[in-house]
């Protein structure tokens, strides 16, 4: 049902776009890289979270991490992982599969700053053997997602 929500949203919002299938998964943020053949900051990961009562996702570059004070000053609260369970029902989306597009549940979607450095990236497409490559720009147009700076400072950036 994951891959096929997103193949409806973009369908239905950017039928342009090609989801990509592959025989491997590309659950991991290197498996994915390797898959898609660039680097690991390229993968677009989408991160489930929980602040108080309030989920959202927030999709960053594949080599970010978090800055927990940056979460906190940007969402107001210590944010927290949802578990697999819990992203599965609200996203609609395994976890490895996780992307903003076609999900269960309307839930806010933030994109990271990290992600500006490239011109094109590769998010999930709803399973662990599909993906999509798009601009960060369009992606967080197509979900309506704000930017955010949430991740510690990448070296070299």
């Amino acid at each position: 049902m994951s891959l096929e929500s997103v193949r409806a949203f973009l369908s239905r919002n950017a039928p342009d776009i090609e989801i990509i299938e592959m025989e491997t998964s590309t659950a991991t943020v290197a498996q994915a890289a390797e898959a898609h053949g660039v680097e690991p900051a390229r993968i677009a990961k989408t991160l489930s979270l929980r602040v108080g009562e309030r989920s959202f996702l927030v999709v960053t570059s594949g080599t970010a991490r978090l800055d927990n004070r940056k979460v906190k000053a940007a969402f107001g609260g210590k944010a927290s992982m949802l578990d697999a369970e819990q992203v599965q029902a609200l996203t609609g989306h395994p976890v490895g599969g996780v992307c903003p597009f076609g999900l269960a549940t309307p839930l806010p979607v933030y994109c990271d700053h990290s992600l500006k450095a490239f011109d094109e990236v590769v998010p999930a497409a709803g399973s662990i053997h599909t993906a999509v490559r798009i601009s960060p720009q369009r992606m967080a147009d197509l979900v309506g997602a704000d930017w955010v700076d949430v991740c510690q400072e990448q070296p070299g950036a």
